[in-house]
């Protein structure tokens, strides 16, 4: 396996590196308390977008926010001919599993946004006794990320010709991105040019393309929707009213179909809540883990 490391581009200042399940994994550590809280962000987007909630987080809790393989300063290791799908969600499940266990803690309340949303649930599934509680942001679920998958023959094709793909992803990603970033918001304005100079930065750092590649050749239908009663842990389901990335309606079948789930919905908001209108997010996620992990965040 060969490693292509985030090393040339800057640190944050509270930058933390932990070798996890392939990856040098990049994250940020803030708070002391006992409650473990992991953040994980949505596709193309880094740890930064949670900036303006997780100081407010760690009041009474530990709080880590990581760079989702494919992301930030986390390393893009290329796997060997054959070797292990490090990229699948089931893999990324498993890393954040991994990570609860090396930061010293025995469970965590996961927080996950979009993909996000879907690596956290996946978590919850795969490994129970390590999630104490589930907060679901626009999360893919019945669409997109969690239901997507490669036609076999055109699985083969893309793995034989890698090289070629890998230059159309990066072409296609390069001129597509900041458009796709923007539609991700209700109101646009509030996403500064700064912002996603930022996330382009984050993102396109290293062997991003190939790796991009990688995860998209590892993705596949996860069938969560019939798992989805198996889950009894406390479940907080969060859309924005304006979500055009997941709709609303998906987060509401989620809601209902989660045996102990609540359903949030913050108004003037689009995809990521956390950034749009941090205060709502903020005032959701208190009321949900003061009642759920007896701890008051803000």
């Amino acid at each position: 396996m060969t490693d292509s490391n985030a090393s040339s581009a800057p640190h944050f200042a509270t930058s933390q590196f932990l070798d996890v399940n392939g990856f040098r994994l990049h994250y940020q550590r803030v708070g002391s308390g006992a409650t473990l809280i992991v953040l994980l962000h949505g596709s193309f987007l880094s740890l930064r977008s949670w900036r303006h909630v997780f100081a407010e987080l760690s009041a009474h809790a530990t709080v880590v926010a990581i760079d989702r393989p494919v992301c930030g300063l986390t390393s893009r290791p290329v796997p060997k001919s054959g070797g292990a799908a490090l990229y699948s969600a089931d893999a990324q499940s498993d890393l954040v599993a991994a990570l609860i266990e090396q930061l010293g803690f025995q469970r965590a309340i996961l927080i996950g946004h979009s993909t996000g949303g879907t690596v956290a649930l996946l978590t919850a599934l795969r490994h129970p006794d390590k999630v104490q509680a589930l907060v679901l942001v626009g999360a893919m679920v019945y669409s997109g990320y969690a239901t997507s998958q490669l036609p076999a023959p055109v699985h083969r094709m893309m793995t034989a010709l890698k090289p070629l793909f890998v230059k159309l992803m990066r072409v296609m990603i390069q001129r597509l991105y900041t458009k796709a970033l923007r539609a991700l918001w209700h109101q646009q304005e509030r996403l500064t040019d700064d912002d996603i100079a930022a996330y382009r930065a984050d993102f396109m750092i290293g062997s991003w393309d190939r790796a991009f590649l990688e995860s998209f050749l590892a993705t596949h239908r996860l069938d969560l929707e019939a798992q989805l009663l198996h889950l009894t842990l406390p479940v907080l389901v969060i859309s924005g009213e304006h979500d055009r990335a997941v709709k609303l309606a998906e987060s509401q079948r989620l809601a209902d179909e989660l045996p102990s789930a609540e359903l949030i919905v913050i108004p003037d908001c689009g995809h990521i809540p956390h950034e749009e209108t941090p205060s709502a997010f903020l005032a959701a996620v208190n009321g949900f883990i003061q009642h759920h992990a007896n701890i008051k965040l803000v």
